[in-house]
């Protein structure tokens, strides 16, 4: 395993992120593809065992089980200054709108409550999960200041936001000697680059980290079409709702990464990962079975020539936006959006 500086802090972070949204009581939240407990921990320990000191989970995932489980696993299996350890909070729910609970409170609570599920006294890393447009941002950045300050967090991320958006807060931020942003979790792969546009050179230039999400594109760069899928692929209607509608597109491009793991003598996994890793600072991987992470990690040690990236690049067209980014605007705030996460419902 290979590590980097994660942005503009200190936490030395493993080249890649296991993703911990498979993790969780799959009776507990919106997702039935979920593995339990026993499984869950069988992953994370191998995962340490390959060098991956770097876990991301959320409060959102299933009703705070992932957090749960990943909490328990790493009290465990390692010692707790040895891993960086990241969750994410969501927007405040229509109901604590209601009963005037303000964003900063909002944030303390959730914040505590994850705290407990991962029965830790502080993450290195805290995340935005998404924009709230009906929270004003300096309340967002004074609470998650005031849990850095509490020592609760050590840093800040954002995911699932516009270049403009980070900017803005950032700048904020600055102006009032704020905690600011170091890494921003996007959807980034190399079947979905429209990060590239704004996103990536504006984090380059200000030395934030990217560590994205959906890095497989959910499975879709790990196997050909017909392929052995997964229960999620199956059933994870969010995911196709991503990628259908450019599956035609995007399959020219799995087919090259398909060419170049049979050349290469490795798997579609390594390929595709071994491209972003060129790209951003840790992609968050999900795992879900062993094979997952131990090809995760097998990427780290996979050098593609300048002539293989361009290969792989250059067919690529742009794309829509889909899922959370596509309703990151005020008009869709205002409508009734909701995440479930199993007990409570998360309005957008």
């Amino acid at each position: 395993m290979k590590y980097t500086k994660l942005g503009n802090s200190d936490l030395n972070v493993s080249r890649i992120c296991m993703g911990c949204m498979g993790f969780g009581d799959p009776g507990r939240g919106q997702h039935s593809w979920t593995i339990d407990e026993e499984h869950s921990r069988e992953i994370i320990r191998r995962g340490l065992d390959l060098g991956v000191n770097f876990y991301d989970t959320a409060i959102a995932y299933q009703s705070g089980t992932s957090e749960q489980y990943v909490g328990r696993a790493l009290r465990d299996f390692a010692k707790r200054d040895e891993v960086v350890v990241a969750t994410k909070f969501l927007p405040r729910t229509q109901e604590e709108i209601e009963n005037g609970i303000s964003g900063r409170q909002h944030i303390e609570n959730m914040i505590n409550t994850s705290l407990q599920n991962l029965g830790m006294d502080h993450v290195d890393l805290y995340i935005y999960h998404m924009w709230d447009w009906q929270t004003p941002i300096y309340d967002i950045m004074e609470g998650l200041n005031r849990i850095v300050k509490a020592g609760k967090a050590r840093y800040i991320g954002i995911s699932n936001c516009f270049a403009w958006q980070i900017a803005k807060a950032n700048a904020l931020a600055e102006r009032e000697g704020f905690a600011k942003f170091i890494s921003v979790q996007s959807h980034y792969n190399l079947i979905f680059r429209e990060e590239e546009r704004e996103m990536v050179p504006y984090c380059n230039e200000e030395n934030i980290a990217l560590t994205p999400y959906s890095a497989l594109a959910s499975g879709r760069l790990s196997r050909l079409p017909g392929e052995g899928g997964t229960k999620r692929a199956e059933e994870d209607a969010y995911a196709k709702f991503k990628y259908d509608a450019t599956a035609e597109q995007d399959g020219k491009i799995t087919a090259r990464v398909a060419e170049l793991a049979e050349k290469r003598g490795v798997t579609m996994t390594e390929i595709a990962l071994a491209w972003l890793l060129t790209k951003v600072a840790s992609p968050v991987v999900g795992a879900t079975k062993l094979h997952h992470i131990e090809g995760a990690a097998r990427a780290v040690e996979l050098n593609l020539s300048a002539e293989e990236i361009h290969y792989l690049e250059e067919l690529y067209v742009p794309h829509p936006l889909a899922g959370v980014m596509a309703q990151n605007k005020p008009a869709a705030a205002k409508e009734k959006h909701v995440w479930s996460t199993g007990d409570q419902k998360i309005g957008k």
